[in-house]
């Protein structure tokens, strides 16, 4: 049976047969940490009754939003809403068990509920991040890493120099 026959079961692709671009993964991720995580330390350090609380929540948010953007963007296996998602839960998971772990050592109580709370609008942000990548893409932007101007003619042909 070939793929596509009405016979052929349809399975999930896993891991090891690319669902994941984790090149797309880690430059999303990278770009949360750069932008979101620091703000989401900010807010955290000045606490909730903070003046500059809701600035630097709606910042990190908006990092969020870039991170899952880049990872959509970037991203070749044609699932940029997923991309996007995860790279933000991602992100943001990282940070949230790290300040769980920080507060437990110092004695503080574990507030799992806030973490898993905070998590909706991470995933809202990783999703809208998702659609903003789906729309460049669409629209035929690629990264300049994908562009075909940005490989020479002898990388096009498979040839090295001549």
């Amino acid at each position: 049976m070939a793929v596509g026959d009405p016979g052929t079961p349809l399975l999930p692709p896993t891991l090891s047969e690319g669902r994941w671009d984790l090149a797309a993964l880690r430059a999303g991720s990278g770009v949360c940490i750069v932008f979101a995580v620091p703000l989401q330390i900010g807010a955290q350090l000045v606490g909730k009754d903070s003046s500059w609380s809701l600035p630097l929540r709606v910042g990190s948010l908006i990092g969020f939003v870039l991170g899952a953007g880049v990872a959509a963007w970037v991203q070749q296996r044609r699932l940029p809403l997923i991309h996007g998602m995860v790279t933000a839960i991602a992100a943001y998971a990282v940070v949230a068990v790290g300040f769980l772990v920080a507060r437990g050592l110092t004695g503080h109580e574990l507030r799992m509920f806030a973490a898993l709370f905070n998590l909706t609008p991470v995933i809202g942000a990783g999703l809208f991040g998702g659609l903003l990548g789906q729309v460049l893409q669409r629209q035929g932007i690629r990264p300049s890493s994908q562009s075909p101007s940005s490989q020479s003619p002898s990388s096009q042909s498979g040839r090295g120099p001549t």
